[in-house]
């Protein structure tokens, strides 16, 4: 009896412990860039951020062209283990985009936390998106890094697929209603 209830109030403190706390918006969000992509993109892939590039396949379009609401999955590297995915949030130009993302920049110290509007610049020699640099909050600039991507996700089912999948419906915050272009433009192109 004494060993059921010690393992009764373990098994619901374990339960309790694994239901993430939810925020009242998706911009106070703090948590890794998985769970932040699928509620903003509505795309319903898990696993580490560079699985869902593979993961898509058979299941929603993909493609190297910038759509709003689409996930642009970053490959994994030396600087990004895991992978990174980050929903774009406004397309600027044909190599400058905004994306919504959590876990990139260090806000107050720490990593983490929901990045509304943040500046990515297509590098790629082709213009295929398939390299990228990331706007950092924390030092207020363009990153020097390069970060290859496979390319977006979008959202819509996979014709070819076997299996109904449902369209992905981006959340209502992914975007500001007045986000600095001009800025956006100045930070891609001002080296």
């Amino acid at each position: 009896m004494r060993r059921s209830f010690a393992f009764s109030v373990l098994l619901a403190a374990a339960t309790l412990a694994a239901v993430p706390v939810q925020a009242q918006s998706l911009l106070e969000y703090v948590g890794q860039c998985v769970p932040f992509a699928r509620a903003a993109s509505g795309i319903q892939i898990y696993g580490d951020a560079w699985t869902w590039w593979a993961q898509a396949d058979g299941r929603y379009q993909r493609g190297q062209k910038p759509r709003i609401g689409a996930v642009l999955a970053f490959a994994k590297s030396a600087r990004l283990p895991l992978g990174h995915v980050a929903v774009v949030s406004r397309i600027v130009e044909k190599r400058v985009l905004m994306v919504t993302h959590a876990n990139w920049s260090r806000l107050n110290g720490a990593r983490g936390h929901a990045e509304q509007d943040v500046t990515l610049f297509d590098v790629s020699p082709r213009g295929d998106w398939s390299q990228v640099k990331v706007w950092y909050r924390d030092t207020n600039g363009l990153g020097s890094s390069i970060y290859p991507a496979h390319g977006f996700i979008y959202g819509l089912p996979d014709p070819a697929a076997g299996k109904a999948v449902r369209p992905a419906r981006p959340a209502a915050e992914l975007s500001s209603r007045q986000p600095d272009y001009v800025g956006s433009l100045i930070d891609a192109y001002a080296r």
